[in-house]
């Protein structure tokens, strides 16, 4: 394992750009594959790739949110102190990598907004108390947890189908998330993930080469009371104020409460970024602390503002020239009643990289996969879930998802997925037994 890790490591290292050079060769290769395959002449091609450009600019929106909220409540006292707590009970790298897997997995599963952020914090905060841990490896541990997203609370594709009047429902009609979320085969892929991830990201560690590759720096926390001035203005004393926090805080918390008591234990990225904002204000005590801690976050959203309107762009190539369609086509093709399920899941997993967006790649697949399945006799549960886990399986490789992570991590793309490769190619294997055979 030790050795291929190593070799997957070197490769990545050497081969993977930066994650906005990586953006920018796959939108001149999807531009290509739409000359070649669909038939689209260049004109057309620059007028998809320009009209998609901004469709994504909401959730850009709460990407940048999702990573700075979620940053100033870790920075916060009380919340440092928390993870102080838990990375206390960690005192190897071994027991710091697998408890960093069980972490993120358990919060991606809940929300992939809540998983992305805590995880790569709790990774942070290990790196601070743990000597001599491979900081990539647990790094790249945290992101791994985010392969169950799709399988959970939070799933796109199974929360929509669920909900009533949604776009496929004149073809399946409601599929309940018991046939989904809570079915059998969805249960034994997310278990099994518990259980094989922390092992193969243990078993990646590489004694040798742990105290390497780690520019303490990164790990060096910003004093929060340094923050605070004496107060001798008004406009000083209103910055200083706790009262001002306190006041804005519980007109949060109220909506929070409020939200709850209608909707039920419904998480959306949304609410989360709205928890996270008001809890953060709560506890830094005084606006001018909250208002320092946003500042040091934003400092990391740079990749996420300017990437994501080109993953956009990509998007619209894939789906206004028929691109997806295609691709989705050529696996239907090839598939049979026993290997559908599989053949959708890897095409979902393909067709990840272009369309990064669950939501968006179940409106383009759904139509296809499901009359496809319907034919062979495949449930049309099965067939969503096989879409929702390949979207979810290549996120491992894709630097997109990373990219919250690795902002508040301080590393890059390349510092983390050769260990993300491996953990991928584990984990397909996991979830096609589960979805051919269970």
């Amino acid at each position: 394992m030790r050795g291929l890790t190593s070799i997957s490591n070197k490769v990545m290292q050497r081969y993977l750009p930066d994650p906005f050079l990586f953006v920018v060769i796959l939108t001149f290769f999807v531009f290509l594959m739409g000359l070649i395959i669909t038939g689209s002449s260049p004109v057309e091609m620059v007028s998809f790739w320009g009209d998609g450009f901004w469709s994504l600019l909401t959730f850009a929106m709460q990407m940048v949110l999702i990573l700075v909220t979620g940053y100033v409540l870790a920075s916060s006292p009380l919340f440092k102190k928390g993870l102080r707590s838990l990375a206390s009970l960690v005192s190897t790298p071994g027991q710091a990598i697998v408890m960093v897997t069980l972490v993120s997995l358990l919060a991606s599963w809940i929300n992939w907004g809540f998983g992305l952020v805590i995880g790569a914090l709790f990774a942070k905060e290990l790196a601070r108390q743990v000597e001599k841990v491979d900081y990539r490896l647990l790094i790249a541990s945290a992101y791994t947890g985010f392969m169950v997203w799709h399988g959970g609370f939070s799933g796109s594709i199974p929360l929509t189908i669920a909900t009533p009047d949604h776009f496929t429902s004149d073809i399946i009609g409601i599929i309940p998330t018991s046939e989904t979320i809570f079915a059998p085969f969805n249960l034994f892929i997310v278990v099994s993930l518990f259980i094989v991830l922390p092992i193969v990201n243990r078993l990646m560690m590489n004694q040798k080469d742990n105290q390497y590759y780690i520019d303490r720096s990164i790990l060096e926390e910003k004093n929060v009371e340094a923050a605070a001035v004496e107060a001798s203005t008004p406009a000083d004393k209103l910055e200083n104020s706790w009262i001002v926090s306190v006041i804005t805080a519980l007109l949060g918390i109220a909506f929070i409460v409020y939200y709850f008591v209608d909707s039920g234990f419904s998480l959306n990225l949304n609410i989360v970024n709205f928890t996270f904002l008001f809890l953060g204000i709560l506890l830094h005590g005084t606006p001018r602390r909250f208002i320092d801690s946003v500042g040091d976050a934003v400092k990391g959203a740079g990749g996420i503002i300017i990437q994501f309107p080109f993953y956009a762009g990509i998007m619209g190539m894939m789906v206004t020239s028929g691109l997806a369609e295609e691709m989705s086509v050529w696996f239907v093709n090839i598939s049979n009643e026993l290997t559908f399920p599989f053949f959708a899941f890897i095409s979902a997993g393909i067709v990840n990289f272009f369309v990064p967006s669950g939501g968006g790649q179940w409106a383009v697949q759904a139509p296809i996969m499901l009359l496809a399945g319907e034919e062979l006799g495949i449930s049309a549960a099965k067939t969503a879930m096989a879409v929702a886990w390949g979207d979810a399986w290549t996120n491992m490789i894709q630097p997109f998802w990373a990219l919250p992570a690795l902002a508040i991590a301080g590393l890059s793309a390349k510092d983390i997925m050769g260990f993300c490769l491996i953990s991928m190619i584990v984990g397909g294997v996991f979830i096609s037994i589960g979805l051919v055979f269970i």
